[in-house]
């Protein structure tokens, strides 16, 4: 198995995103973890193989699925979500599409997504037809789905104890996960 090849930290740009509650989305507003975007942390040329055999090496995350992202906006409020982009190149939207301080970025094969657990996703556009992501949680944690309905406000009170990352998901002791 080829060993990943990541940008060094030093050379990391990171996006960091505070996205404020909207409706019933809780997005950022419960933890105030912002969302995080690694631009360019895993060589291009870094298969969907080779990013689960990293992200399991440095232990933090398991890796549990290859797909693209729902097209429903959607959020989990029992684990905050790593997604690491294994191919292709999509418009995505955190926050809510009604939302005016949602984020819109377009992210590509070698980006990570640092997803804290409340924050609204979906897929706007799959800008060349592949895009796909390896998503991952921490560990011993399951993923549930909301989507911002009357009912789910038990599961959205419980992300308030949701603990955080103790080492970096990608980068491992050190690396932008543990500096917010």
């Amino acid at each position: 198995m080829a060993k990943a090849i990541l940008t060094p930290l030093k050379d990391l740009r990171v996006s960091s995103h505070q996205i404020p509650a909207f409706n019933r989305l809780p997005n950022t507003s419960i933890q105030k973890k912002p969302l995080l975007i690694y631009h360019s942390a895993f060589h291009p040329s870094t298969s969907a193989s080779t990013i689960e055999s990293h992200l399991t090496s440095v232990g933090v995350v398991d890796p549990q699925w290859r797909y693209t992202m729902y097209s429903t906006s959607h959020f989990h409020s029992s684990t905050h979500e790593v997604l690491s982009v294994a191919a292709g190149k999509a418009k995505l939207c955190f926050g809510g599409e009604e939302n005016t301080q949602r984020v819109e970025p377009t992210v590509e094969k070698g980006d990570v997504i640092v997803v804290p657990a409340g924050v609204a996703h979906r897929l706007l556009t799959d800008l060349d037809g592949g895009f796909i992501m390896v998503g991952s949680y921490p560990k011993g944690k399951s993923w549930d789905m909301c989507y911002g309905k009357e009912g789910e406000e038990e599961r959205v009170n419980g992300i308030e104890h949701l603990g955080w990352f103790e080492r970096d998901p990608i980068y491992g002791h050190e690396g932008p996960a543990l500096n917010v």
